[in-house]
């Protein structure tokens, strides 16, 4: 292995991006019979500095090189000191290991990133590939681009049909896709109707997912959803959501607290299935009283974006702080 290919670093917020180009480096071992035995999977939170060094400078068994999948490094060394020395190991990564390095970094924070920076001055013996995730507005031509990655064909308005139900979230558009190939046995193009069929409706998955966080108290989980939202969605398109998803979780308590089921907020909220059940979930985790102060608190906040009293992307953060304190 050429010392220029010892050491590599992906980052980016697409994790199925990274999680796809992760399986890709098993293709250094040409027996892959031998992969499982030179393949070292390391995680920042539950190893130690033995366990990476240990993996680094083993020697390969039947293989030329040992891989080595090292997530997350920046929980790992946190001080200038120990990221000083951190990176001073990764200048002497022997030859006969491929030192892989991934982790999550918003688009804001690649330029300040001290990895980054560090392999920046590397670009010699240092690979690095940025995964960030496609903007709502690129989604329809990013999924006809996997549809025929994954060896179908979809119809323009389909996708854009697609990338409404799906949002940024190309983990969940790609397993839409394959689903869809699958219903349309890859004999023909994808169409507007094949995705009605099949299709759940998922375009406030990551809402549903940020007023999880919420109602679980779990305010850096919210922040960091709320911001990757907020990236990729209009402010007040996501606005409207969230209001719209508390506007059903209360009258979904209401359903509930009279000993109403899913099916039954599904009949009278007049929703699909998918969202009953998930409104239901959330809607437990709320008393009738708290939902309704969160719905009058929503109230104000629009309110005073519209008076100009304070912008929408503060309001929102600073709801996540009252609500998971």
């Amino acid at each position: 292995m050429a010392k220029d290919q010892s050491v590599t670093f992906l980052y980016g917020n697409d994790d199925y991006a990274i999680s796809r180009h992760l399986a890709g480096f098993s293709s250094v071992f040409t027996d892959p019979t031998s992969a499982d035995m030179n393949t070292a999977r390391l995680e920042a939170r539950t190893m130690t500095d033995n366990d990476l060094n240990n993996a680094v400078n083993a020697m390969p068994f039947l293989a030329n090189v040992r891989l080595i999948l090292f997530e997350n490094p920046s929980l790992k060394y946190t001080t200038p000191q120990t990221r000083k020395k951190f990176c001073v190991f990764l200048e002497n990564v022997p030859d006969t290991a491929r030192l892989v390095m991934y982790e999550f970094v918003e688009p804001k924070e690649a330029e300040k990133h001290w990895l980054i920076k560090w392999a920046g001055k590397h670009s010699d013996s240092v690979q690095t590939k940025a995964f960030m995730s496609p903007r709502l507005k690129d989604m329809t031509g990013w999924i006809v681009n996997e549809t025929k990655g994954q060896g179908g064909q979809i119809d323009p308005p389909a996708a854009a049909k697609l990338a409404e139900m799906v949002g940024a979230d190309t983990r969940q558009a790609a397993q839409e896709i394959a689903k869809l190939l699958a219903y349309v046995n890859w004999t023909r193009p994808v169409k507007v109707q094949d995705v009605d069929a099949v299709c759940i409706v998922t375009s406030q998955q990551s809402v549903f997912d940020f007023v999880d966080a919420l109602s679980t108290g779990n305010g850096k989980s919210a922040q960091h959803l709320l911001h990757r939202l907020l990236e990729n969605e209009d402010p007040f398109s996501l606005w409207g959501m969230v209001v719209r998803q508390f506007r059903l979780l209360l009258q979904a308590r209401e359903i509930l607290d009279v000993r109403g089921g899913k099916d039954d907020v599904a009949r009278a909220l007049g929703v699909h299935p998918y969202v009953a059940e998930k409104t239901t979930g959330q809607a437990n985790r709320f008393s009738l009283t708290s939902l309704e102060n969160i719905y009058h608190k929503l109230l104000e906040i629009d309110e005073e974006v519209k008076t100009s009293q304070i912008t929408l992307d503060l309001a929102l953060d600073v709801l996540v702080v009252e609500l998971t304190k």
